[in-house]
């Protein structure tokens, strides 16, 4: 008797037919699904993130207090269809694009900090 034989069961055979083939819906099921999945949790979410920054950047006015995706506050002086000026100290004024600003701020957040 070998010693593998206690740690591996032998396979005995089975008079059991051929195993019976998967339906062709469930094969289909499984990526249908998968997508789905994916869907709700990814691209879904992303789009409605980008939709609200939409917005946000369509409600920016002179006088708003933002933060860019770089990090630097400021206050808007200056808007255009693609570039934005934000005034970060006074006399100190930088241009960004657009889609760089990362929030808007509520009023008086950079005067008290």
């Amino acid at each position: 008797m070998n010693p593998l034989d206690f740690l591996i069961p032998v396979a005995h055979a089975q008079a059991a037919g051929a195993p019976a083939a998967p339906s062709m819906m469930s094969t289909l099921l499984f990526p249908v699904i998968l997508i789905a999945i994916m869907y709700f949790l990814m691209i879904r979410p992303q789009m409605k993130r980008q939709k609200e920054h939409k917005a946000m950047l369509d409600k920016l006015a002179k006088g708003d207090e933002v933060i860019t995706s770089g990090g630097i506050a400021g206050t808007v002086v200056g808007l255009s269809d693609a570039f934005i000026t934000v005034e970060v100290a006074s006399s100190v004024q930088l241009r960004v694009q657009k889609g760089a600003i990362a929030s808007v701020l509520p009023k008086g957040t950079l005067k008290s900090a």
